[in-house]
């Protein structure tokens, strides 16, 4: 009589192995791959990064010294000098003119850039032309050189030169003195004659007589 066969319920033993396998292959791949250099793959930086290091860059910039400011260049003034009785009492067009200029300046909304300066102190700066001035002398001062060529060219019996300041107050400044013009005994042009202190108007800032 033949024995029944019996079945057996226990794991394999042959599946074990496999299971351990697995994380052997992994540590194994892993030492295959830090021992091969070919496996470093360097990565191009992301554009985040290259945001970040504009910003850095700009916020260093931003917080730099700033450069200094240029230094102020002087203003050059242009003139024509001569007596105070050939500018202010003789020369009968002289007032007209410089009446109309300013008229027209007020009118244009333009600032005014030429003076009558009684005495300039300036004129210490130039012995060639005080040498040959009768006293009390009167300027005509502008920065506007074309306008100073004109007005030589006009007047005719005027010195003309230029010179370079570090601010108006310099370039205007003047000596005080007293002017008195005699009336003429006899006036015979068909307009009255300008009345004295006609050239107030055209006088520095803060001037009333002639002095800054």
């Amino acid at each position: 009589m033949v024995a029944p066969a019996t079945l057996s319920l226990r794991p394999s033993a042959a599946l074990a192995p496999a299971a351990t396998a697995l994380p052997r292959a992994r540590a194994g791949f892993a030492r295959v791959a830090r021992a091969t250099p070919y496996a470093a793959v360097s990565y191009p930086p992301r554009r985040f990064e290259s945001i970040r290091r504009a910003v850095a860059v700009d916020s260093e910039q931003q917080g730099s010294a700033e450069p200094p400011e240029k230094e102020k260049k002087p203003q050059t003034y242009y003139f024509v000098v001569a007596n105070a009785k050939f500018m202010l009492d003789e020369e009968e067009h002289f007032q007209e003119q410089l009446a109309e200029k300013l008229r027209l300046y007020g009118e244009r909304g333009m600032e005014q850039d030429f003076w009558l300066v009684v005495e300039p102190k300036f004129l210490d700066r130039f012995p060639n032309i005080t040498k040959r001035l009768k006293r009390p002398a009167v300027a005509l001062v502008s920065t506007d050189g074309t306008w100073i060529t004109f007005m030589k060219l006009r007047l005719d019996r005027v010195l003309a030169d230029q010179f370079d300041a570090e601010s108006v107050e310099e370039a205007l400044a003047s000596n005080p003195v007293e002017l008195k013009f005699e009336k003429p005994e006899k006036w015979t042009a068909p307009y009255p004659k300008y009345e004295s202190g006609w050239w107030k108007p055209f006088l520095p800032p803060k001037s009333s007589n002639g002095t800054a």
